[in-house]
């Protein structure tokens, strides 16, 4: 049996002291973005958990789009990343 080696920590302690792991993150064919999958992603690359250019392949998203839910995360917290808040939020 072949267990395949990964880059960085396999888990991550977030500031509120929940543990983060890559179990925890959402399967790569995803194409439907919640805000609670896209603030998992966002504190799985803020904590180091994984790197913001894997993030990018796994998931198949622009720079711009991480970076967006980044500073979304960053000014207003989690419930910016909601849909029906964009507007709100700009």
């Amino acid at each position: 049996m072949f267990i395949r080696r990964i880059e960085g920590p396999p888990a991550v302690t977030l500031p509120d002291g929940r543990r983060l792991t890559r179990g925890d993150l959402p399967p790569p064919e995803t194409r439907r973005w919640v805000a609670s999958r896209k603030a998992i992603v966002v504190q799985a690359v803020d904590s180091g958990l994984i790197p913001a250019e894997e993030a990018l392949r796994t998931w198949d998203l622009s720079e711009e789009e991480l970076a967006a839910w980044r500073q979304a995360v960053a000014r207003y917290g989690p419930a910016a990343l909601k849909t029906t808040a964009l507007q709100r939020y700009r």
